[in-house]
């Protein structure tokens, strides 16, 4: 992870660009082109004027003169276009692949840690901080390359000429140095508060947005909203400070750097009083020191960008060094039935660090029905996603079919399990899509026999374009209980072996959860089932229950079994029985 953060900007660019590097190749090539096209006409100059000096009065030689010229500018013009064209191309393939590498990166890591990570942060660097790198990724690589190398190559002819003009061209280059370390002074951690102050501002304004519904719902628009200004102030006033205070700096440096005349003309004029140096030679060095420093001023002009871009890459490995699960590229092994054992399994959250599952072990057979229930953070739910495969347990095993989950890979384990959670995500597109994704190959007509098993037909047809309806950004044209049925019947497409749910009917009424309690139970004959509630009445024909408090089996058994023992499994039923008669 380290070595990811440590590597060069090009580095970074060269990795993503992949088939594309070509293109830069071309563009830094084209670019160099372009440079030399544009300083070319100064020693054409130059030439020109030693000519009126001599008294050259033949006009057709200034014309061709002029002609070159005209064609070197327009070849400067032509080659940065090519150039500039041919490192957008490339620079949207590193974008893309970038963006691709994350989004693979992250379905490989555990679900926890992605959990751990704000949202919007995530957005913020997937989407705007790896988008603004455009511009930059586009120029650095030709430009910065091709206005280093034509200048070094302009001082060094002008050295040839005279040793001693072309250090004076050089000598106001020294004093804009200055000028810009003082600017530079403290730039690292302005910088990084910089950074720290607009993510906070993009994390308050995910916040903001995500949360209207309940701001609104308990008035708390004006707070809320203040504390959105008071993020946006800091976010912006952080910057005009430090622009502030380097404004000046900066001016200076722009300012006399590029004012080669300051120490050409007196000590030019110097030597050529004393006779050292030609009238032709210092006329050549006069027109060429124009064209030196002003390439180096553009190369400094990027410094921010290049900074801003190699955090944002650094942020991009920090992303790509999260360590995956545990998973083979291809099964080592293959199930040889859907039961699923677990052996002394503990686990704790990273960013806590509390040990949340000690020492569990279950065995759940092949096609049986097993529920998990017990007070509300007793681990239940972190027991099913640690089968689900959504972490790797700390220590201990979870084996389906008598294989380790480890041996399998990813692909070969999803697609043996369904999950749903009360808290399911649709997709903004129609509710027919929303199902297919359990299954893409399916076609319409098994897209709707699946809802009319599930039970959820009558009220897709209900919606305005039945089927076709659009859900809106994580279904938030549907109820709860809506979204969730639909999250059920895509689960059911998907016809894995081993189905898990999680609150499945948190959502629903009586009269609903009877129809999906119905539905499920069709649905999921044969198969290796898990179900996590907390009412007990919908699990009370589990082939077994595992009563789940503190991250330990409590107890375990039937229903009737675990009344008969009495504690704690007992307690739940009579207060649930209570609740239900009230």
């Amino acid at each position: 992870m380290e070595t990811k953060c440590k590597k060069s900007l090009l580095a970074w660019i060269f990795e993503f660009s992949k088939e594309k590097k070509i293109a830069y190749y071309m563009s830094v090539f084209l670019a160099c082109l372009s440079v030399a096209c544009g300083v070319v006409p100064y020693v054409l100059i130059a030439r020109i004027v030693q000519m009126l000096l001599c008294g050259v009065r033949d006009f057709r030689q200034y014309l061709s003169y002029c002609g070159i010229i005209a064609l070197f500018w327009l070849g400067n013009v032509v080659f940065h276009a090519f150039s500039t064209a041919l490192s957008h191309v490339a620079t949207f393939n590193v974008i893309a692949n970038i963006r691709k590498k994350m989004c693979d990166k992250l379905s490989r890591v555990p679900l926890g840690t992605v959990m751990d990570m704000q949202s919007g942060t995530l957005k913020n660097i997937i989407i705007e901080r790896i988008d603004s790198m455009e511009t930059t990724l586009s120029h650095i690589v030709p430009e910065y390359t091709s206005n280093l190398l034509i200048p070094l190559l302009m001082f060094a002819y002008l050295f040839s000429i005279d040793w001693r003009m072309g250090l004076a061209s050089l000598a106001t280059l020294p004093i804009g140095l200055v000028a810009a370390s003082l600017m530079m002074v403290g730039a690292q951690k302005r910088f990084d508060f910089a950074l720290q102050k607009t993510k906070i501002l993009n994390d308050t304004a995910v916040e903001y947005i995500n949360g209207i519904e309940v701001i609104k719902a308990f008035g708390k628009s004006k707070s809320s909203y203040e504390k959105f200004v008071v993020a946006a102030k800091e976010g912006s006033d952080c910057y005009v400070e430090w622009m502030r205070d380097c404004i000046w700096y900066m001016a200076f440096a722009m300012v006399v750097s590029p004012c080669t005349l300051l120490s050409v003309l007196p000590i030019g004029g110097y030597f050529f009083y004393r006779g050292t140096l030609s009238a032709n030679d210092f006329i050549t060095i006069i027109i060429l020191s124009m064209s030196i420093i002003q390439p180096f001023l553009i190369v400094f002009s990027y410094h921010d960008d290049v900074a801003k871009a190699g955090v944002i890459f650094g942020e991009v490995g920090s992303i790509l060094g999260i360590p995956e699960l545990e998973r083979p590229l291809e099964s080592l092994e293959i199930p040889k039935d859907n039961s699923i054992v677990l052996k002394d399994v503990r686990f704790s959250y990273k960013k806590s660090g509390k040990e949340i599952i000690r020492g569990v072990s279950m065995n759940l057979p092949s096609g049986s029905y097993t529920a998990f229930v017990g007070p509300s953070g007793s681990g239940k739910t972190t027991i099913a996603r640690l089968i689900a495969s959504m972490w790797d347990v700390d220590s201990g095993s979870i084996e389906i079919g008598s294989v380790s989950l480890k041996s399998l890979s990813l692909q070969e384990y999803n697609s043996r399990v369904a999950f749903v959670s009360q808290n399911n995500f649709l997709f903004d597109m129609s509710v027919r899509e929303n199902i297919r994704l359990g299954r893409p190959e399916a076609t319409d007509q098994e897209v709707e026999q699946i809802a009319r098993e599930s039970g959820c037909y009558d009220f897709i047809m209900n919606l305005e374009d039945g089927f076709d309806t659009v859900v809106g950004g994580s279904g938030a044209h549907l109820s709860g209980g809506e979204r969730q049925r639909i999250s059920i019947a895509r689960a059911m497409m998907k016809d894995a072996p081993i189905v898990i749910l999680d609150e499945a009917t948190a959502y629903t009424d009586p009269e609903n959860e009877a129809i999906i309690q119905k539905s499920v139970a069709h649905l999921v004959k044969g198969k290796t089932l898990i179900v996590i509630a907390h009412r007990l009445s919908t699990i009370k024909d589990a082939d077994r229950i595992f009563v789940i408090k503190d991250g330990q089996v409590d107890s375990q058994g039937t229903h009737e079994e675990l009344l008969e023992k009495g504690g704690l499994y007992k307690e739940m039923w009579e207060a649930h029985i209570s609740s239900k008669d009230e």
